[in-house]
């Protein structure tokens, strides 16, 4: 059997990463005034921050329509899959899943002669990417698309990721402030510590310095041991070396570090740094 592997681009997948393993990311758009983007296509990720932090107005994001998924479908079909399990962000963050579903729905009898699972993974980042790259392995080893369907899913429902923000200003004026409205009242004076419950943006805590978020961040994994995987998204390499320094004090695991993309970035800006947990299986 060959199941494949579809993703959107804020998976934060490298193209050197989705050609290593064989997963199709497809891309959504980023907007810079009337410049468009294909995210990590025709702009990466690090000119994305060097605009962003250029730019005088909010950069915007827009998920990929269903034409581009079904173009993706019909070719892995035509390339021989069995099967394919296609995994998105948060539908409470984007339309990009049912952009998906909409894409697979519209198909005819005779283009989808394969079963096409969607997955709303209710994260974003390398928050879908880790479990992306077990479904891909597990592909390989024979596994069926039901089985690694139902391991996709029970693999997010034990992912968590957090965020330390320099600022809620972005996730504000991008319009995905959901639950952490509570928090604007000290928006200009805090790092705010983020999560994601049920694919929706929560507050957690206010620390007054970065300092202290990520002493607060690294309290949270001692709380979440026994882990299975351990992982910092970065914005920059700075930021990502000082949370990374500070997790090693506590953490003997290995901590895997991932680039976050242009489409979190629009809604988090820079000088954002998230942690991913996976707890281990009870």
């Amino acid at each position: 059997m060959t199941i494949r592997i579809v993703t959107d681009s804020t998976s934060d997948i490298s193209p050197e990463q989705a050609a290593a393993y064989g997963i199709t990311v497809v891309p959504l758009s980023v907007f810079f005034d009337e410049e468009t983007f294909l995210d990590n296509v025709d702009l990466d990720n690090e000119g994305f921050y060097q605009k962003l932090q250029a730019s005088a107005t909010l950069p915007r994001s827009s998920q990929p329509a269903p034409a581009k998924f079904q173009e993706a479908y019909l070719r892995l079909i035509e390339e021989g899959a069995t099967g394919i399990i296609s995994v998105h962000l948060s539908a409470n963050l984007s339309g990009t899943y049912q952009s998906a579903c909409t894409a697979r729905d519209s198909l005819s009898e005779e283009q989808r002669t394969i079963p096409i699972e969607v997955i709303d993974s209710k994260n974003i980042s390398a928050a879908m990417s880790i479990g992306l790259f077990k479904a891909v392995e597990e592909a390989k080893q024979g596994l069926g698309i039901e089985e690694i369907k139902a391991n996709l899913i029970d693999h997010y429902e034990r992912t968590k990721l957090f965020a330390v923000l320099d600022t809620l200003e972005f996730v504000k004026r991008g319009g995905r402030i959901g639950g952490a409205k509570a928090l604007l009242a000290n928006m200009l004076s805090v790092k705010p510590i983020i999560s994601l419950k049920d694919g929706t943006v929560i507050p957690v805590e206010q620390p007054r310095t970065r300092n202290k978020a990520f002493a607060r961040i690294a309290q949270i994994v001692s709380e979440s041991e026994p882990l299975e995987t351990l992982a910092i998204g970065e914005a920059g390499e700075e930021v990502g070396k000082q949370l990374y320094d500070v997790l090693k004090e506590s953490y003997a695991g290995e901590i895997k570090r991932y680039k976050l993309g242009a489409v979190i970035g629009t809604h988090t800006g820079p000088g954002t740094v998230a942690i991913v947990t996976v707890s281990a299986k009870k």
